[in-house]
Formats: structure tokens, C-alpha cells, sequence
């Protein structure tokens, strides 16, 4: 932990609440163009390829779905492994910062169970270069060598139409140098851009909320911490945890009204702690958060998660997980048929 001077206030549960609705613009929708949304939000995760478009229209003003799908044709976002092995949605030079931390994880983890990181990942430059590859075709160049592990050891991106709406065909891949025409950076500077975005994103928040959203080691973003010990104020939580935060980022009050919100399947919100009570109730995250990993698509009322949705015959079906005032149901069913109008 670095030595950050600064007064430890207290911050209650529903506080860090407001702070993360803010930071997340689910207090309010904002206007700002795809990728600078993306950058606030840190990284949108991408498995579900309805999820980013989703979260995005949650998020901003006016939101429509050409424009995220413009954004990947053009190069703006890519959508690639990075947060705990799986897909996320991050613009193209937060990716060209952010992928040397996993790739020195990935080549030192490789290393310590005895592959030869460098042969593998030469291997696959190789063929790479010739074309943009699907994982099929990979498995079938390398039998018994390509797995997650031998593509960890490369910086990959999915080519579009990967990662835009319902789009579930093959999936191409490419060295994300080669597709955005611009070198990685180096892992020191992109642990602390990721320090950065984090907090920005989801603080105040512990190491250990950092560690399990990125699924990093502490060696892998001491780096950042120290690179921003000046600029971190640190706060604690009411149950005593230590919280790091930027200097300046919103602290909205406690009793700030927050609106209802639809948040798609796999919502960071819901993954980037590892105390995740200030938005998803400890009694509802069994429910919401499934033994193989599959995250729900949820709704907030007054900041937290409430209940589940779905799109049923052009209707948004709502599932809440206890009796909801009648003022709250209009509200909540209001919302969903803008996002049924948006979803169909």
C-alpha cells in the first residue's frame, strides 16, 4: 500500500454508493462520445455482445447503437481479453497501455510452469502475420499448444464484426499492433493508467477491490500506486477496510436521489470489488451471480440492485426480488419500454 498523506474520513455504504453511480453516470446520463465514455467507465465488458451497447444507452444521452458499432469499424474501441481473462470493451490506446500488464503476467506465469513463452508466441506472430486468425484455426495450427494461456502470451484483438450487436459468428483475431498501427506500451505506465481509470471508474476502493477486478498481483500494479501516491487520498470504510481514491472525484451526498437504471448482463459495477455490497445486497448475490460465472441482467432502484429483466416479445419483463412501491414500478416500467424500444 503506498504511503498516502490525507485525512481518513469515513464513508458510509450508501455513500460509496452515490460515488459509484456518479463516477458511473447512473445518477444522471451524460453526452460524451463513445470512446471518452468508454474511458470513463474504465472497460465495459464485452462478452455478451448486446452488454456494452446496453450499458452505454443506460449511461448516455440519446445513445444509439451505429454509434458503438462506428466506434469498433473505425478503430476506436477494441474489444479484447484483459480483466480477469475475459472480454472487455476498451478504447484502442487505453489497450495499447493497459495489455503490457497482463502480458508480463501471462509470459511470467507461462514461464514458471516450464512452456517456453517466447517459441509460443513467436509461433503465433507468425501465422498471424499472414491473416487475421480464428481460435479454430489456432487450436488446429497448434494442437496440444494454443490454449488461453498461449494467447495471453500476445496482446489479441477481435476484428468487427466481433463485439457488435448480436453479432455471434466467428471470431477473428489480430495483434492489436499490426490492426491499430501503433506500438504496446510499456507495463509500468499502463499499471498506472489503470490505477487511474480504476479509481476514476469505481473508487473509493481498496487494493483488494483493484486486485480482483483486474485479477492482478500486487507486484503487477505497485507501479501505479507509487507513480500516484501524490495525487491518492485515502479514506476507510464504516467496517474499517482501507479505500485509495483520486483527489477531486465526485462525492455526491448521501441522500443524492438516484434514479432507476437497467444494467445488461456481466455489468462491471456488479464485478469490480471484491466487498461488492455497496451496489449488489450480500442476500441477492448468489441470485445475481451464478457458480459458473454468468452475471444476470439487473435493475437499480435507490442505487442498488433490485431485481432481474428481460426483453420478452418487444416487453421488458421485470423479475424484482421483493414487492416494489407502485411509484417505483412506473418508473421502472417507463424505463423499460424505452429499452425495449432500443433492445428491439
Amino acid at each position: 500500500m503506498p504511503n498516502v498523506a490525507a485525512p481518513e474520513r469515513v464513508l458510509s455504504l450508501r455513500e460509496l454508493n452515490r460515488a459509484l453511480l456518479a463516477r458511473q453516470m447512473l445518477l444522471e446520463r451524460e453526452r460524451h462520445p463513445v470512446p471518452r465514455a468508454v474511458e470513463r467507465l474504465c472497460a465495459i465488458q464485452g462478452q455478451w455482445s448486446p452488454s456494452p451497447y446496453i450499458g452505454l444507452w443506460s449511461r448516455l444521452v440519446g445513445f444509439r447503437r451505429d454509434e458503438l458499432t462506428r466506434a469498433f469499424e473505425q478503430k476506436q474501441v477494441v474489444k479484447a481479453t484483459l480483466m480477469r481473462i475475459t472480454l472487455h470493451v476498451v478504447t484502442a490506446r487505453d489497450f495499447l497501455a493497459l495489455a503490457p500488464i497482463w502480458k508480463q503476467h501471462r509470459r511470467e506465469e507461462y514461464a514458471r510452469r516450464g512452456g517456453d513463452a517466447d517459441a509460443v508466441e513467436a509461433m503465433i506472430r507468425n501465422v498471424l502475420a499472414e491473416r487475421p486468425r480464428t481460435h479454430a484455426e489456432l487450436y488446429e495450427l497448434f494442437p496440444g499448444v494454443y490454449d488461453w494461456r498461449a494467447r495471453s502470451l500476445l496482446a489479441l484483438v477481435h476484428l468487427p464484426p466481433s463485439g457488435t450487436w448480436r453479432y455471434h459468428g466467428p471470431t477473428h483475431l489480430t495483434e492489436a499492433e499490426s490492426w491499430l498501427e501503433k506500438p504496446l506500451g510499456e507495463p509500468a505506465e499502463g499499471a498506472k493508467l489503470l490505477v487511474e481509470r480504476y479509481l476514476a471508474a469505481f473508487g473509493p476502493a481498496s487494493q483488494a477491490d483493484l486486485l480482483r477486478f483486474a485479477n492482478l498481483r500486487v507486484k503487477d500494479v505497485k507501479p501505479g500506486l507509487d507513480a500516484l501516491a501524490s495525487q491518492l487520498v485515502r479514506y476507510r470504510s464504516d467496517d474499517g477496510r482501507v479505500l485509495l481514491d483520486l483527489e477531486g472525484a465526485p462525492l455526491p451526498p448521501a441522500d443524492t436521489p438516484a434514479p432507476v437504471r437497467f444494467l445488461p448482463k456481466w455489468d462491471s459495477t456488479l464485478l469490480a470489488y471484491d466487498t461488492r455490497t455497496r451496489i449488489l445486497p450480500r442476500e441477492y448475490q448468489k441470485t445475481v451471480i451464478h457458480k459458473n460465472g454468468d452475471v444476470q441482467q439487473t435493475f437499480l432502484v435507490d442505487g442498488v440492485v433490485a431485481g432481474t429483466w428481460r426483453i420478452h416479445k418487444g416487453r421488458a419483463e421485470l423479475e424484482p426480488f421483493t414487492p416494489l412501491p407502485a411509484r417505483v414500478r412506473k418508473e421502472l416500467e417507463e424505463e423499460g419500454a424505452e429499452l425495449a424500444r432500443f433492445h428491439e
